[in-house]
């Protein structure tokens, strides 16, 4: 069974616990893409090597993708009324990436940790996006995951491609 997800005098509402527990899952991936944000920038300036001026250029691309998404999740979240976290502290602890811990010393490294993060959050992303659909009826916010999960899986491929993967 669906749960009604309607529109009342212009304001989005659904059930109070599938809103939290929506709420939830995508402040996780709000939060995701805030961290891995600035786990690229760190990486943008902090890549040496050979590869140095296509990583330089890609990490950058990447920051830029995931403000974008950022701030796209966000906006949807503010539109069916959910209230996205916000400050650093909030997002650390929302998260279930980690932020850059141990210094990358290679370009090789940096790029198997945003494999590896990107996988975790297309499937995190694929998660949510079922949550939005089946239990709150929200096919318009199951859309916009998928389409971020999307735009990850091709990241991953990529990389590793770049990788030799």
């Amino acid at each position: 069974m669906r749960t009604k997800f309607c529109q009342k005098d212009g304001v989005f509402e659904m059930a109070t616990d599938i809103q939290n527990t929506l709420g939830k899952a995508l402040n996780t991936q709000l939060s995701n893409w805030a961290v891995v944000y600035y786990k690229l920038h760190h990486f943008h300036w902090y890549v040496k090597g050979e590869l140095f001026d296509v990583l330089h250029a890609k990490f950058e691309d990447l920051y830029n993708l995931a403000a974008a998404k950022l701030d796209e999740l966000a906006e949807r979240m503010l539109t069916i009324g959910i209230k996205p976290v916000s400050s650093m502290k909030e997002y650390l602890a929302s998260a279930s990436i980690a932020e850059n811990a141990a210094e990358q010393t290679t370009a090789s490294a940096m790029l198997e940790n945003v494999v590896s993060d990107f996988g975790r959050m297309a499937k995190e992303l694929l998660e949510a996006a079922d949550l939005a659909e089946d239990q709150a009826n929200d096919i318009v916010t199951a859309d916009l995951l998928r389409e971020q999960a999307g735009e990850l899986q091709k990241q991953v491929w990529m990389l590793n491609a770049t990788l030799g993967k």
